[in-house]
């Protein structure tokens, strides 16, 4: 998991109409629902995937539901482990890899 991009966030996905644009500005100004209209998305505008996205979407690595129960029942019995070398590992290849992306 990557901090700052938590899995149970929905994406979003496609142009958003400010309120000057769109069905915002419809309402804004007219009831009449033909006055509304869609906004054409800026062709400059990129979005790129991180590697877990692409995975994920690519249906790489399946869903583990038993993997899942071990963990929540160590979690409960407490008998989980944390391993901060581990968090700090995946910490620092994140980083890393945002920045090689800003760096671009």
């Amino acid at each position: 998991m990557k901090i700052g991009n938590p899995a149970d966030k929905p994406l979003v996905v496609g142009p958003v109409a400010g309120p000057a644009h769109g069905v915002d500005a419809a309402r804004a100004g007219s009831h009449d629902s033909q006055t509304a209209t869609a906004v054409a998305p800026d062709p400059s505008a990129t979005v790129e995937l991180s590697s877990a996205a692409a995975t994920l979407l690519s249906g790489g690595a399946p869903f583990d539901a038993e993997k899942v129960a071990r963990i929540s029942q160590a979690i409960a019995d407490g008998s989980f482990k944390v391993n901060p070398d581990v968090i700090a590992d995946k910490l620092i290849g994140n980083a890393r890899e945002l920045l090689a992306k800003v760096q671009r």
